[in-house]
């Protein structure tokens, strides 16, 4: 019964750390980058676009599609590090409790 409450005590503190991180990744800016740092996107930690970055020289109206390819692919640059930020944040919180494959939290 004792290892139950111990359980318990440990899934309220990590509720609580679960609460603070997912109100700090709107905090975090992680930029990505397309065409060799010709088109930029920055996203917060929830996904958000904040910023796009666009060199002056892509702007031709014969190299449209170029352009839209490159910020489609600095906007999956971008999500793509959000993702692994906040699964490091997520093992940061989780600690050592080890959770089945697939469950996420908040539960």
């Amino acid at each position: 019964m004792k290892n139950l409450g111990n359980m318990m005590k440990q899934a309220q503190e990590m509720q609580v750390k679960m609460t603070e991180m997912q109100e700090s990744l709107d905090k975090v800016e992680i930029t990505g980058a397309s065409g060799g740092g010709m088109v930029e996107v920055t996203l917060t930690g929830k996904g958000e676009m904040r910023k796009l970055k666009i060199d002056p020289a892509l702007v031709d109206k014969n190299e449209i599609e170029v352009l839209e390819d490159l910020i489609a692919a600095a906007h999956n640059d971008a999500r793509g590090k959000v993702e692994a930020h906040i699964a490091g944040e997520m093992s940061k919180v989780t600690g050592g409790l080890q959770l089945p494959p697939g469950m996420k939290l908040p539960f």
